[in-house]
Protein backbone atom coordinates (compact mmCIF):
# COMPACT_ATOMS: atom_id res chain seq x y z
CA UNK A 1 0.00 0.00 0.00
CA UNK A 2 1.12 3.20 -0.71
CA UNK A 3 0.42 6.54 0.42
CA UNK A 4 -1.03 9.57 -1.37
CA UNK A 5 -1.93 13.08 -0.24
CA UNK A 6 -4.81 13.56 -2.85
CA UNK A 7 -8.26 14.52 -0.90
CA UNK A 8 -11.23 13.04 -2.01
CA UNK A 9 -12.36 15.75 -3.30
CA UNK A 10 -8.68 16.13 -5.49
CA UNK A 11 -10.09 12.35 -6.55
CA UNK A 12 -13.27 13.89 -8.06
CA UNK A 13 -15.58 13.11 -4.95
CA UNK A 14 -18.65 15.69 -4.40
CA UNK A 15 -22.16 15.64 -2.73
CA UNK A 16 -23.58 13.29 -5.49
CA UNK A 17 -21.80 10.69 -3.99
CA UNK A 18 -21.15 11.52 -0.19
CA UNK A 19 -25.15 11.69 -0.42
CA UNK A 20 -25.26 8.09 -1.05
CA UNK A 21 -23.48 6.53 2.07
CA UNK A 22 -25.85 5.62 4.79
CA UNK A 23 -24.53 6.14 8.57
CA UNK A 24 -22.91 2.79 9.40
CA UNK A 25 -21.24 3.00 5.85
CA UNK A 26 -20.04 6.02 6.61
CA UNK A 27 -18.43 4.74 10.19
CA UNK A 28 -17.25 1.45 8.65
CA UNK A 29 -16.20 1.43 5.31
CA UNK A 30 -14.44 4.30 3.49
CA UNK A 31 -14.41 5.47 -0.52
CA UNK A 32 -11.74 4.96 -3.09
CA UNK A 33 -11.75 5.58 -6.56
CA UNK A 34 -10.52 3.10 -9.39
CA UNK A 35 -7.73 4.66 -11.33
CA UNK A 36 -6.63 2.18 -13.84
CA UNK A 37 -8.25 -1.55 -14.27
CA UNK A 38 -5.96 -4.64 -15.08
CA UNK A 39 -6.43 -8.10 -15.92
CA UNK A 40 -7.96 -9.22 -12.27
CA UNK A 41 -6.73 -6.46 -10.55
CA UNK A 42 -8.05 -3.05 -10.54
CA UNK A 43 -6.12 -0.18 -8.79
CA UNK A 44 -7.45 2.18 -6.25
CA UNK A 45 -6.81 5.83 -4.56
CA UNK A 46 -8.12 7.10 -1.62
CA UNK A 47 -7.19 9.50 0.92
CA UNK A 48 -3.93 8.18 2.30
CA UNK A 49 -3.31 5.21 0.27
CA UNK A 50 -3.09 3.71 -3.29
CA UNK A 51 -3.69 -0.10 -3.83
CA UNK A 52 -4.30 -2.79 -5.74
CA UNK A 53 -7.24 -4.82 -5.21
CA UNK A 54 -9.48 -8.16 -6.63
CA UNK A 55 -12.48 -6.24 -7.56
CA UNK A 56 -14.84 -9.16 -5.70
CA UNK A 57 -18.39 -7.54 -4.76
CA UNK A 58 -19.63 -9.83 -1.92
CA UNK A 59 -23.13 -10.34 -2.94
CA UNK A 60 -23.11 -8.05 -5.37
CA UNK A 61 -24.65 -7.65 -9.33
CA UNK A 62 -21.89 -8.61 -11.51
CA UNK A 63 -23.71 -6.46 -14.09
CA UNK A 64 -24.87 -3.63 -12.14
CA UNK A 65 -21.61 -3.81 -9.31
CA UNK A 66 -18.35 -4.62 -11.48
CA UNK A 67 -16.16 -1.73 -11.26
CA UNK A 68 -15.00 0.10 -14.37
CA UNK A 69 -12.32 2.94 -14.56
CA UNK A 70 -13.35 6.18 -12.76
CA UNK A 71 -15.73 4.39 -10.67
CA UNK A 72 -16.20 5.08 -6.51
CA UNK A 73 -16.25 2.04 -4.53
CA UNK A 74 -16.94 1.52 -0.48
CA UNK A 75 -14.30 -0.54 1.28
CA UNK A 76 -14.52 -2.20 3.81
CA UNK A 77 -12.03 -1.12 6.92
CA UNK A 78 -11.75 -4.14 8.72
CA UNK A 79 -11.20 -6.61 5.53
CA UNK A 80 -10.05 -4.43 3.22
CA UNK A 81 -12.59 -5.91 0.50
CA UNK A 82 -14.80 -3.89 -1.80
CA UNK A 83 -18.81 -4.26 -0.21
CA UNK A 84 -19.98 -2.17 -3.10
CA UNK A 85 -19.92 0.72 -6.00
CA UNK A 86 -21.16 3.92 -5.72
CA UNK A 87 -24.52 4.85 -8.28
CA UNK A 88 -22.95 6.20 -11.18
CA UNK A 89 -23.09 9.92 -13.03
CA UNK A 90 -22.58 8.67 -16.19
CA UNK A 91 -21.56 5.33 -17.78
CA UNK A 92 -19.59 4.99 -21.08
CA UNK A 93 -19.85 1.42 -22.72
CA UNK A 94 -20.00 -0.38 -25.79
CA UNK A 95 -21.18 -3.37 -27.34
CA UNK A 96 -18.40 -5.99 -26.90
CA UNK A 97 -16.42 -6.57 -30.03
CA UNK A 98 -16.93 -9.63 -31.25
CA UNK A 99 -20.14 -10.45 -29.41
CA UNK A 100 -23.30 -8.09 -29.81
CA UNK A 101 -25.20 -9.33 -26.64
CA UNK A 102 -22.48 -8.71 -24.03
CA UNK A 103 -21.52 -5.02 -22.97
CA UNK A 104 -18.13 -3.45 -22.24
CA UNK A 105 -17.87 -0.56 -19.72
CA UNK A 106 -15.52 1.88 -20.97
CA UNK A 107 -15.41 4.25 -17.77
CA UNK A 108 -17.75 5.88 -15.25
CA UNK A 109 -18.30 9.57 -13.51
CA UNK A 110 -16.56 11.59 -16.50
CA UNK A 111 -16.90 15.35 -16.63
CA UNK A 112 -15.49 15.68 -20.15
CA UNK A 113 -15.13 14.01 -23.26
CA UNK A 114 -11.96 14.57 -25.44
CA UNK A 115 -12.99 12.81 -28.74
CA UNK A 116 -9.62 12.98 -30.25
CA UNK A 117 -8.95 12.75 -34.23
CA UNK A 118 -6.44 12.97 -36.38
CA UNK A 119 -5.91 15.64 -39.13
CA UNK A 120 -4.81 13.24 -41.40
CA UNK A 121 -6.85 10.61 -43.97
CA UNK A 122 -7.48 8.52 -41.12
CA UNK A 123 -10.13 11.30 -40.14
CA UNK A 124 -13.66 10.49 -40.06
CA UNK A 125 -16.49 12.30 -39.69
CA UNK A 126 -18.77 8.41 -39.13
CA UNK A 127 -16.70 7.41 -36.19
CA UNK A 128 -16.59 11.01 -34.66
CA UNK A 129 -20.28 11.01 -34.92
CA UNK A 130 -20.41 7.70 -33.26
CA UNK A 131 -18.33 9.16 -30.59
CA UNK A 132 -21.14 12.67 -30.26
CA UNK A 133 -24.12 9.67 -30.03
CA UNK A 134 -21.99 7.82 -27.06
CA UNK A 135 -21.41 11.50 -25.30
CA UNK A 136 -24.80 13.03 -25.89
CA UNK A 137 -26.72 9.39 -24.69
CA UNK A 138 -24.89 9.55 -21.61
CA UNK A 139 -25.11 13.78 -21.09
CA UNK A 140 -21.01 14.32 -20.98
CA UNK A 141 -19.72 17.54 -22.73
CA UNK A 142 -18.22 16.47 -25.45
CA UNK A 143 -15.02 18.04 -27.07
CA UNK A 144 -13.66 17.23 -30.29
CA UNK A 145 -9.85 17.57 -30.09
CA UNK A 146 -7.87 17.39 -34.00
CA UNK A 147 -4.47 16.35 -33.14
CA UNK A 148 -1.25 16.45 -35.63
CA UNK A 149 -1.80 19.81 -36.88
CA UNK A 150 1.53 19.92 -37.70
CA UNK A 151 1.19 17.29 -40.26
CA UNK A 152 -1.31 19.48 -42.59
CA UNK A 153 -1.41 22.88 -44.04
CA UNK A 154 -5.34 22.90 -44.12
CA UNK A 155 -6.19 22.26 -40.56
CA UNK A 156 -9.15 24.47 -40.37
CA UNK A 157 -10.90 21.96 -43.21
CA UNK A 158 -10.82 18.99 -40.47
CA UNK A 159 -11.84 21.05 -38.01
CA UNK A 160 -15.15 22.74 -40.37
CA UNK A 161 -15.90 18.77 -41.34
CA UNK A 162 -16.29 18.39 -37.71
CA UNK A 163 -18.27 21.58 -36.71
CA UNK A 164 -20.74 20.80 -39.51
CA UNK A 165 -21.54 17.30 -37.29
CA UNK A 166 -23.52 19.43 -34.98
CA UNK A 167 -24.29 23.14 -33.99
CA UNK A 168 -22.63 24.89 -31.48
CA UNK A 169 -19.91 21.40 -31.09
CA UNK A 170 -16.68 22.75 -29.61
CA UNK A 171 -13.74 21.99 -31.58
CA UNK A 172 -10.06 22.10 -30.85
CA UNK A 173 -7.14 21.86 -33.46
CA UNK A 174 -3.88 21.26 -31.37
CA UNK A 175 -0.36 20.12 -32.07
CA UNK A 176 -0.30 17.41 -29.29
CA UNK A 177 3.84 17.74 -28.52
CA UNK A 178 3.13 21.20 -28.06
CA UNK A 179 2.21 22.49 -24.59
CA UNK A 180 1.40 26.08 -26.29
CA UNK A 181 -0.54 24.65 -27.94
CA UNK A 182 -2.49 21.94 -25.94
CA UNK A 183 -3.45 25.32 -23.62
CA UNK A 184 -6.78 25.36 -24.89
CA UNK A 185 -7.54 22.62 -22.76
CA UNK A 186 -6.95 23.37 -19.42
CA UNK A 187 -10.09 24.90 -19.37
CA UNK A 188 -12.07 21.08 -18.91
CA UNK A 189 -8.95 19.75 -16.64
CA UNK A 190 -9.61 21.49 -13.15
CA UNK A 191 -9.04 20.56 -9.59
CA UNK A 192 -11.33 17.36 -9.46
CA UNK A 193 -12.36 16.94 -12.77
CA UNK A 194 -12.01 14.17 -14.97
CA UNK A 195 -11.97 14.34 -18.54
CA UNK A 196 -12.13 10.75 -20.48
CA UNK A 197 -10.38 10.76 -23.86
CA UNK A 198 -11.62 8.64 -26.75
CA UNK A 199 -10.46 7.53 -30.67
CA UNK A 200 -8.77 5.33 -32.58
CA UNK A 201 -5.32 3.97 -32.67
CA UNK A 202 -2.57 6.17 -33.79
CA UNK A 203 -4.37 9.42 -33.32
CA UNK A 204 -2.25 10.75 -30.62
CA UNK A 205 -3.88 10.14 -27.49
CA UNK A 206 -1.18 8.91 -25.36
CA UNK A 207 1.43 11.73 -26.81
CA UNK A 208 -1.81 14.46 -25.95
CA UNK A 209 -1.78 12.93 -22.19
CA UNK A 210 2.39 12.80 -22.28
CA UNK A 211 2.03 16.73 -23.18
CA UNK A 212 -1.25 17.43 -20.90
CA UNK A 213 1.04 15.69 -17.81
CA UNK A 214 4.75 17.32 -18.85
CA UNK A 215 5.93 13.40 -18.72
CA UNK A 216 6.84 11.30 -21.71
CA UNK A 217 6.53 8.27 -19.36
CA UNK A 218 3.38 6.94 -21.44
CA UNK A 219 4.30 4.81 -24.84
CA UNK A 220 3.89 6.14 -27.71
CA UNK A 221 4.48 4.47 -31.51
CA UNK A 222 4.37 6.04 -34.85
CA UNK A 223 1.70 5.71 -37.86
CA UNK A 224 2.01 3.53 -40.17
CA UNK A 225 3.11 5.37 -43.64
CA UNK A 226 0.96 3.72 -45.77
CA UNK A 227 -2.35 4.64 -44.90
CA UNK A 228 -2.27 6.53 -41.58
CA UNK A 229 -3.37 4.14 -39.53
CA UNK A 230 -2.00 3.72 -35.82
CA UNK A 231 -1.13 1.02 -34.10
CA UNK A 232 -2.77 0.12 -30.18
CA UNK A 233 -0.37 1.91 -27.55
CA UNK A 234 -2.66 2.38 -24.33
CA UNK A 235 -3.48 -1.02 -23.46
CA UNK A 236 -5.64 -0.80 -19.91
CA UNK A 237 -7.86 1.59 -18.78
CA UNK A 238 -6.01 4.32 -16.55
CA UNK A 239 -6.32 7.27 -14.94
CA UNK A 240 -3.30 10.16 -15.03
CA UNK A 241 -3.18 12.98 -12.73
CA UNK A 242 -2.51 16.35 -14.38
CA UNK A 243 -0.36 19.39 -12.94
CA UNK A 244 -3.61 21.27 -12.69
CA UNK A 245 -5.21 19.25 -10.22
CA UNK A 246 -7.68 17.38 -12.65
CA UNK A 247 -7.52 13.75 -14.18
CA UNK A 248 -7.18 12.35 -17.87
CA UNK A 249 -8.44 9.01 -18.25
CA UNK A 250 -6.80 7.06 -21.40
CA UNK A 251 -8.41 4.03 -23.31
CA UNK A 252 -7.00 1.59 -25.74
CA UNK A 253 -7.74 3.16 -29.29
CA UNK A 254 -11.23 1.85 -30.58
CA UNK A 255 -11.76 1.40 -34.19
CA UNK A 256 -14.81 -0.80 -33.70
CA UNK A 257 -17.44 1.41 -31.54
CA UNK A 258 -20.81 -0.46 -31.32
CA UNK A 259 -23.12 1.04 -29.53
CA UNK A 260 -25.14 0.01 -26.58
CA UNK A 261 -28.38 1.58 -26.01
CA UNK A 262 -27.84 4.73 -26.84
CA UNK A 263 -30.97 5.87 -29.21
CA UNK A 264 -31.05 8.90 -26.98
CA UNK A 265 -27.81 10.21 -28.48
CA UNK A 266 -28.57 8.97 -31.71
CA UNK A 267 -31.84 10.83 -31.44
CA UNK A 268 -29.84 13.83 -30.70
CA UNK A 269 -27.02 14.00 -33.02
CA UNK A 270 -29.49 13.39 -35.85
CA UNK A 271 -32.38 15.24 -34.95
CA UNK A 272 -31.95 17.44 -38.02
CA UNK A 273 -33.24 14.01 -40.20
CA UNK A 274 -35.78 13.66 -37.30
CA UNK A 275 -37.38 16.95 -37.58
CA UNK A 276 -37.46 16.67 -41.48
CA UNK A 277 -39.42 13.24 -40.62
CA UNK A 278 -42.24 14.90 -38.98
CA UNK A 279 -43.40 16.41 -42.35
CA UNK A 280 -43.57 13.15 -43.70
CA UNK A 281 -46.96 11.97 -45.30
CA UNK A 282 -47.00 8.57 -43.18
CA UNK A 283 -46.45 8.15 -39.76
CA UNK A 284 -44.42 4.76 -40.73
CA UNK A 285 -42.45 6.35 -43.40
CA UNK A 286 -39.29 4.20 -43.39
CA UNK A 287 -37.65 7.35 -45.84
CA UNK A 288 -37.30 5.09 -49.23
CA UNK A 289 -39.46 5.49 -51.97
CA UNK A 290 -42.39 5.96 -50.16
CA UNK A 291 -45.16 9.29 -51.45
CA UNK A 292 -44.26 12.27 -49.93
CA UNK A 293 -41.12 11.79 -47.30
CA UNK A 294 -40.04 15.19 -46.77
CA UNK A 295 -36.62 13.15 -45.46
CA UNK A 296 -35.92 12.30 -49.18
CA UNK A 297 -36.98 15.68 -50.33
CA UNK A 298 -34.98 17.64 -47.98
CA UNK A 299 -31.65 15.25 -49.42
CA UNK A 300 -33.38 16.31 -53.24
CA UNK A 301 -32.96 19.85 -52.17
CA UNK A 302 -29.15 19.42 -50.64
CA UNK A 303 -30.42 20.43 -47.46
CA UNK A 304 -29.42 16.90 -46.09
CA UNK A 305 -27.02 14.70 -47.22
CA UNK A 306 -27.30 11.02 -48.42
CA UNK A 307 -24.16 9.93 -46.92
CA UNK A 308 -25.37 11.60 -43.54
CA UNK A 309 -28.79 9.75 -44.19
CA UNK A 310 -27.19 6.10 -44.81
CA UNK A 311 -24.80 6.71 -41.48
CA UNK A 312 -28.19 8.09 -39.35
CA UNK A 313 -30.25 4.98 -40.41
CA UNK A 314 -27.02 2.53 -39.64
CA UNK A 315 -27.26 3.72 -35.97
CA UNK A 316 -30.81 3.42 -35.52
CA UNK A 317 -30.60 0.14 -37.08
CA UNK A 318 -27.44 -0.77 -34.63
CA UNK A 319 -29.87 0.51 -31.98
CA UNK A 320 -33.50 -1.29 -33.28
CA UNK A 321 -35.15 2.10 -33.38
CA UNK A 322 -37.16 3.40 -35.95
CA UNK A 323 -35.21 6.30 -37.16
CA UNK A 324 -38.22 8.83 -37.21
CA UNK A 325 -40.34 10.56 -34.74
CA UNK A 326 -44.08 9.21 -34.48
CA UNK A 327 -46.54 10.91 -36.55
CA UNK A 328 -49.72 12.17 -35.10
CA UNK A 329 -51.89 12.19 -38.39
CA UNK A 330 -51.36 11.31 -42.20
CA UNK A 331 -51.94 14.10 -44.62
Amino acid sequence: MKSTDESLEELGWNDFFSEQLSVEEAQQCHPVRVMAVHRGKIAVAGTGFQHSITPYIPGALPSDDHPTVGDWLLVDDATQLPTRVLRRLNLFKRRAPGDPRKEQMIAANIDTLFIVASCNQDFSVARLERYLVLARDVGVNPVVVLTKTDLTETPEAFAAAARAIEPGLRVETVNGRDPASIACLAAWCGKGKTVALLGSSGVGKSTLVNTLRGSDSIATQAIRASDDTGRHTTTVREMHRLSGGGWLLDTPGMRELQLSDAAAGVSEIFDDFLLAAQDCRFSDCAHGNEPGCAVQAAIAEGTLTSERFDRWQQLAAEEGATPAYPKKRRR
